[in-house]
């Protein structure tokens, strides 16, 4: 068990973060931008991504601790140092990362209304979130003699990981000089989902009347369920089977679900700007490949050990007792699940007018680019238990016309002193950008909270 719970604040400490983007939202130089607000401002004629290599996005970090925590070389035992972690962590401290990569990203104006923009593409994404378990990670480590009458909640089970390719089609209008708008239509194909969440009941034990050390082991009210899609047909597939089958999946072979995108750019003046963005309000349909597995009931057990700890030649009589009071059902039942909502918004002031009447990089007939802003930005994120937020100030310095970066200071669950920073280069028609946040950490991973990196190249015009 102490191994177990060794591996399991390990992870803790490899991924941790949310998917919010500070560097690349309102962006507006980078097409990328309109994947995080449908309705952000376009000056670009026409832009595509190059496949597979338009955008890369990758998270990584820790939530309530760090691996410096448990493996730092300060001669202190590595058993008092996992102990004052696991102390540290809380059920509220949460286990995520996401990936995504764009297969293909394009963009158009409209022949017929210049105020409009298209765009669409594919791109593939992974999404896990895991709550840390506080109870059991602490029965299993420390056992409950220390914890007597104290109920062990199954609440602490809270989960869900799912990947899954996503077709979208975008439009963008300016609606007027104050006002644009926009929208994103999403088909999901699910290619793998597993979710375990509002789980209910307790594990206590009580001491009995009949003497010292003499307990009452009691499972109360469990009810915990565990859903899965995309499992039970690759158990028993080996290798080509298993990448042929999630192929076709990510093909629109796996379970479908709908989506939209919704978002504004409102300009005050020619200044100030307020932005705001709703992504991923959308379901999928499970109805392929499911299993559900699910434990309803209630138990008590007598004895000197707890049932975790239980051994002996007894044991098997143990397990069967257990199964008959608390069975496991294994279902097929289809089953319809939100995508995890995020929300962005930002207010920016621009200054700096670029005017030496060579400029090339906006839109004829339109007045020239500013040279720099800032302002501030918000994120929120929905998930099992509750949102997670994001606070950001940022100021963008457009250097040359080749050359545009943005620098951010951010205040989120992990860290109070995330600094991230983006660089686009613009030559001619190709782009290249690269982004990374909490650079403060970067020279001594082991500490670091939290990690984000993001890149990619597109031909813009």
């Amino acid at each position: 068990m102490r191994v177990f719970v060794f591996l399991l604040i390990g992870l803790w400490g490899c991924f941790v973060y949310s998917q919010n983007k500070e560097t690349l939202y309102d962006f507006v130089d980078l097409p990328q931008s309109l994947m995080l607000n449908p309705g952000a401002e376009v000056n670009f004629d026409y832009h595509a991504g190059v496949p597979f290599l338009s955008h890369f996005h990758l998270n990584a970090g820790l939530r309530g601790g760090s691996l410096y925590d448990i493996f730092a070389d300060d001669g202190r035992d590595i058993n008092d140092k996992i102990e004052t972690t696991l102390n540290k962590l809380t059920s509220n401290d949460y286990l995520t990362t996401t990936q995504q990569l764009e297969f293909v990203n394009l963009g158009w104006k409209s022949k017929k209304n210049n105020k409009i923009y298209f765009s669409g593409g594919i791109y593939q994404e992974l999404d896990v979130i895991g709550y840390f378990p506080k109870d059991f990670a602490v029965l299993a480590y420390q056992g409950n003699q220390e914890f007597l009458n104290r109920p062990f909640r199954f609440s602490n089970i809270s989960g869900s990981s799912e990947l899954l390719t996503v077709y979208h089609f975008g439009y963008n209008k300016k609606v007027n000089k104050k006002l644009i708008f926009g929208a994103r239509a999403k088909l999901y194909s699910s290619i793998f989902h597993v979710r375990s969440a509002r789980n209910r009941g307790t594990f206590t034990t009580i001491e009995t009347p009949q003497g010292d050390n003499i307990y009452q082991h009691i499972i109360s009210n469990a009810d915990v369920t565990v859903r899965t899609s995309g499992y039970t047909s690759l158990k028993e597939l080996e290798g080509k089977e298993v990448v042929n089958k999630l192929v076709g999946r990510a093909l629109l072979g796996g379970n479908l679900g709908l989506g939209i995108d919704l978002g504004f750019t409102h300009k005050v003046n020619e200044q100030l700007s307020i932005t705001g963005s709703a992504n991923d309000l959308g379901l999928i349909l499970y109805s392929k490949d499911v299993e559900t597995y699910k434990a309803q009931g209630n138990y008590v057990f007598e004895g000197f050990e707890t049932p975790i700890q239980f051994s002996g030649e007894d044991s098997q009589n143990f397990l069967d007792e257990l199964e008959e009071a608390i069975p496991l059902d294994t279902l097929s039942k289809a089953y319809i699940t939100m995508r995890p909502l995020k929300l962005n918004g930002s207010i920016k002031y621009s200054f700096n007018r670029y005017d030496d009447g060579t400029c090339d990089c906006y839109i004829e007939g339109e007045q020239p680019p500013y040279m720099d802003a800032f302002g501030v930005q918000l994120f929120t994120q929905f998930r099992p238990k509750r949102p997670q937020y994001a606070a950001s100030l940022f100021y963008y310095k457009r250097l040359f016309n080749f050359l545009r970066t943005k620098l951010t200071y951010t205040i989120d669950d992990y860290s109070y002193y995330n600094v991230g920073f983006l660089l686009s280069t613009h030559i001619k028609k190709i782009n290249f950008y690269i982004s990374a946040n909490n650079l403060l950490e970067y020279p001594n991973l082991a500490k670091a909270r939290g990690i984000s990196l993001q890149f990619g190249f597109n031909v813009i015009m």
